[in-house]
Order: structure tokens, then C-alpha cells, then sequence
């Protein structure tokens, strides 16, 4: 691999998984080759750590995630679970028996018109020539051009049923592991449970086929890094994920591993059966996927993992709607994108391991994760006068179910600040003004982020990190911002109709004392439970013990996160 980058493979676990996956693939994609923008530090993020080299059965240079993705049968739509990129129509001719045969077609899903133009990207075209888009360094054929581009279509949010529908890049052929028992659609032959998840991978034929694929992508790595593992904790793939966690545990010792638990939008108190087994499986999952992690960090934008509904988090500047997938899966993506940025850094990346080993000392390995989507910096404003802003208050919106940060104890913290100009970074007053705070006395924008979190909480272990590199919104990401310019600034007034291209993002991963308290509540709601009722979930592999054991570790976990000496007022 060029430059000795540390690769990572990703594993996408789950249908809810596939649309926050969607999103972050489309963000890489559409950053790849346009760190030469003026405003841009060249090669600030490696697309290496994430993106494999291959060559297609034409001898054409590809650039593919190093992706495994699980889901349910019918939960493709019009994507081939092979993908298209090496797909060769000669082989489709070549059919070795003779006699009489009898085809047997099943109906196509209808495609999106989103999706419409994307259909002639990687394949080939009429005039013989494989196209593909360009590869970073050198690394494929220049870009298919013509004398106009035609305006991008938007996806409208009716149109988005399913991940595939949005996901604008080419997977490779052996991304794509769909366990075929279960179903996507409809109310029989589901994955609801934790138990029905493990045992997925107890099978042979799953077990095998996910081996497979992992040895292929690893013997191919160099310098290997880690894992980092999306699940939905909400549904049966929450047990998928714990066994696949321990399968890497076992296989790949010493590697990083941090997994992000994810969870869809809002739920209602109507939903009895549903809102337990999210229960259920969420607290499984946890305790599992920690035992088996190096990191766990739980993703939602609800307001509470247990019981009782709260409701979805605010975003200042952002209009979405908690019901939809679509703008859910969005706003976490564009937090996993910033949060993950010091183990994909070009220069002085932070590792996996060593970033886990940060976070998670004295036996927290579960991190709560926040973001300030966008961050609001107004025309004319420098960074310390953006930060000052904030008063003593936390800069970010919480993302981990796990209440409002405000009094809670930070223990320990990566926090990442992304897409703000150079010339924005230090205070431009003028000579002889006095400044209004010692951040507007710093003389580099790393100054001024370091100091601004020693003053916020002086007795916590901060590792930082400031990017020009921004976070890119365009299409197909759903429109949500309002009052802001196409480079993601806040604007004053009404909102504006310019379509956000670009923003700036402050996102943090804590070691915080708030999952004291959503630890101990899962705890407290499991104790209330009538098993007896729930007899479907417990004959789907787990036992009364296995909730007696559960509840213990819970409880002991949560007690990692009672105390401290570092405080967040």
C-alpha cells in the first residue's frame, strides 16, 4: 500500500447500518481527488486506510471500500448482490451444458432515478473503453468528461426506501454477504432477536463465507490497523455483530476493534413487543460487543437507549425528520466521519489501538460521541470568537442516547475540528485592541483548540486535532441546513436556498460519567421485565442465566463510570 498507510477494514452489520454506511461511502467518494482545492490541505486524509486497490477482467485499475456489508434478503432493491464493477458479459454467454434449458428470471426492482447515470460509471461503455472515476496518486484512468455536466437529481426522501437506493460507489464483488434465511420485508421470517443474530454466525455457511471474505481483504493489507465494525444494536443483528466482534477478537489478536452501535430514530410507547426486544437486544449487544472490542460507541440521535421515550436530539441549524432513515443515517455519518479522522490521517495518525487505549483506561471501553453539526462560524468571525460563543457550555450535540452532557465528568476525550480556513483560525484584531479572551491572544489555530479544551475542563486527558479538510454534503445527502452558505457558514436572516456543498464539523469521542446513569437505567428496565412474556426472544438462544449474567456485568460496568475528578459544568 502507497506510503505505508495502516489499512482498516470495515464491516456493515445490519439494514440501518447500510444506510449510515451509504452516507459515509458517498462522503469518502465524493472526497476523493479534491483535496486541491486552494482552501485544502493537500493529503490531510488518507483514502488508502479505507479504500482497496484492485483490477477489473478488462485490466482497468479499481479503487473500492474494503467493505464486508451484511443484510437480509430483499433489502438490495436494484443493487446486484455481485456488484457491477467486474462484471463481464462474455462469461455470461459461456455456459458449459449443451441441452435444452430452462431460464427461470426473477423481476428486477425498479432502480432509482437517482441512481440513473450512475449505471454507466465502472462498466463498459459503448465504445469499448472501461470508465471508472480517477483513483488518488496516479492511481487510474482520468475521469469520463463532456462539454456539460448535467444537473445533478436529488433523491427525494419518498424515493428512498432501502441504503442502495443512495449509495453512489462501486462495491466489490465480495462486499456484499446476504444472509438469505431471513427476511427484510414483511412480518414473518425476521431478525428481531439477539439470539437468532448469533447464531447466524454459528452456522457453517455464514461462519465460512464471513472467514473468507475477511482473509481475502486481510492477506492483502500491509500494514493492518484494525476493524471498525457498524451494527444495529436495535435487532437481531446486534447478536450478529457480538459474534463477529469475538470472531476478530480470536482471529486478528492485537488488532484495533471499535464498534459503532447503531440505533434508528425515535420509538413509541404503542410498540410493546418492539420497544423490549430494542431493549433486549440493545443491552445484549453492549456488554457483548464490549467484551469483544477494544471500543463501543453507542450512535443515536433518540434521546434515551432504555424503556422510556425521549425525544430526538436538536441540531441548531439543521430541519430533520427523526422518522426518516435517511436524515438520521446522514447526520451520524457526517459525526462517524469527523470522530474516526485520527486513525485516517496522512500525517501522524493516531491508531486505532492507541486511540482505544486513550479512551477507554480502567476498564470503560464504552465512549459516548457528540457533534456541532455544522459549526457555527459567521462571515468575518475568527475561531476563538466562534468558541467564545459557547460560554462554559458543552460545544456539541450528544449522539449516544445518553442524556444532555451538562454536570456530567469527562474522564477522557478525542475531539476533531474540521473545515474551518486557515485565515479563520487565529484572532485578526486590530493593534491595540485588547483581546476579549487568551484564546484571542494564540498564534496558531492548534493553539487556540488546545487551550480552548484545557479551559472547558482542565483535569482531562484531551487529544485534538484541526483540519481544513471539510465535511461534503452535496447530493445525495438530504437537504437539512438552513441559514447557511454553500461552504456550510451561518448566515443571519431567513433561510437561504443555496444547496450546503461543504461544512465545517466539531465532533468528540468522551469517556464520560453520563453512561453511569444510562448504564445503570438499562439495568434498572431489564429488573422490570416478566421474561415469561417475552418467552419468543428468550427461545430464540438465550437463557434466564444469560439475563442474570447480563444484568451483573451491566451493573459493573456502570460502575466504571461512578466518580472522578474530571468535571463538565
Amino acid at each position: 500500500m502507497a506510503g505505508g498507510a495502516r489499512e482498516v477494514l470495515t464491516l456493515q452489520l445490519g439494514h440501518f447500518a447500510g444506510f449510515v454506511g451509504a452516507h459515509w461511502w458517498n462522503q469518502q467518494d465524493a472526497a476523493l481527488g479534491r483535496a486541491t482545492d486552494a482552501k485544502e490541505s493537500p493529503g490531510e486524509l488518507c483514502p488508502d486506510v479505507l479504500y482497496r486497490t484492485g483490477r477489473t477482467l478488462h485490466g482497468q485499475d479499481t479503487y473500492t471500500p474494503r467493505l464486508i456489508l451484511m443484510d437480509l434478503k430483499g433489502s438490495l432493491s436494484s443493487l446486484k448482490e455481485e456488484g457491477g464493477l467486474y462484471r463481464d458479459k462474455q462469461l455470461d454467454a459461456a455456459i458449459a451444458w449443451q441441452g435444452k434449458l430452462t431460464t427461470h428470471k426473477e423481476e428486477l426492482c425498479p432502480k432509482n432515478p437517482y441512481l440513473q447515470d450512475f449505471s454507466t460509471e465502472g462498466v463498459l461503455s459503448s465504445d469499448g473503453v472501461w470508465r471508472i472515476k480517477s483513483i488518488p496518486n496516479g492511481k487510474g484512468s482520468p475521469p469520463l468528461t463532456t462539454a456539460t455536466t448535467p444537473k445533478p437529481l436529488i433523491p427525494t426522501e419518498a424515493s428512498i426506501r432501502v441504503w442502495s437506493d443512495f449509495l453512489r460507489v462501486h462495491l466489490h464483488p465480495r462486499s456484499i454477504c446476504m444472509i438469505q434465511k431471513y427476511n427484510h420485508d414483511g412480518e414473518a421470517g425476521r431478525l428481531e432477536a439477539f439470539g437468532q443474530g448469533e447464531s447466524v454466525l454459528k452456522e457453517p455457511k455464514y461462519q465460512e463465507e464471513l472467514e473468507d471474505r475477511l482473509h481475502f481483504y486481510v492477506e492483502e493489507c500491509d500494514y493492518l490497523q484494525g476493524f471498525q465494525i457498524l451494527c444495529d444494536l436495535h435487532d437481531g443483528f446486534s447478536g450478529v455483530g457480538a459474534k463477529a466482534a469475538e470472531l476478530l477478537q480470536d482471529e486478528y489478536s492485537g488488532r484495533g476493534i471499535i464498534t459503532w452501535g447503531l440505533l434508528p430514530g425515535p420509538y413509541h410507547r404503542g410498540e410493546a413487543q418492539r420497544n423490549i426486544y430494542r431493549l433486549l437486544n440493545t443491552a445484549f449487544g453492549l456488554m457483548h460487543l464490549t467484551t469483544h472490542s477494544s471500543l463501543v460507541c453507542p450512535l443515536s440521535l433518540g434521546g434515551s437507549l432504555g424503556l422510556r421515550p425521549e425525544p430526538p436530539v436538536n441540531f441548531p441549524y439543521l430541519h430533520y425528520d427523526a422518522t426518516l432513515p435517511f436524515h438520521c443515517s446522514a447526520i451520524l455519518a457526517t459525526a462517524l466521519d469527523t470522530v474516526t479522522v485520527p486513525y485516517r490521517l496522512c500525517s501522524s495518525p493516531v491508531s486505532m489501538v492507541h486511540l482505544a487505549d486513550m479512551l477507554s483506561f480502567c476498564g470503560k471501553k464504552v465512549v459516548t460521541a457528540g457533534a456541532t453539526i455544522p459549526f457555527p462560524l459567521a462571515p468575518g468571525q475568527s475561531l476563538p470568537d466562534s468558541l467564545m460563543q459557547f460560554g462554559g457550555a458543552t460545544p456539541w450535540t450528544p449522539l449516544s442516547a445518553c442524556g444532555e452532557p451538562s454536570g456530567t465528568r469527562c474522564f477522557a476525550q478525542s475531539v476533531v475540528l474540521r473545515g474551518i480556513d486557515r485565515a479563520c483560525h487565529t484572532s485578526q484584531l486590530t493593534p491595540g485592541t485588547p483581546p476579549p479572551s487568551s484564546l484571542h491572544t494564540c498564534t496558531t489555530g492548534e493553539e487556540v483548540l488546545a487551550q480552548y479544551l484545557q479551559q472547558q475542563q482542565p483535569r482531562v486527558m484531551s487529544s485534538s486535532h484541526l483540519l481544513l479538510t471539510p465535511c461534503r454534503v452535496a447530493p445525495p445527502y438530504p437537504h437539512l441546513f438552513s441559514s447557511c452558505s454553500p461552504q456550510g457558514m451561518v448566515l443571519d436572516g431567513s433561510p437561504k436556498e443555496a444547496a450546503v456543498e461543504t461544512i465545517p464539523v466539531f465532533g468528540a469521542l468522551c469517556s464520560s460519567s453520563s453512561l453511569h446513569q444510562t448504564l445503570e437505567a438499562l439495568a434498572r428496565d431489564l429488573t422490570k421485565l416478566d421474561l415469561r412474556r417475552w418467552a419468543s426472544f428468550m427461545d430464540a438462544g438465550v437463557e434466564h442465566d444469560d439475563v442474570a449474567e447480563l444484568l451483573q456485568e451491566l451493573q459493573s460496568l456502570a460502575q466504571c463510570y461512578q466518580g472522578g475528578d474530571s468535571l463538565v459544568d
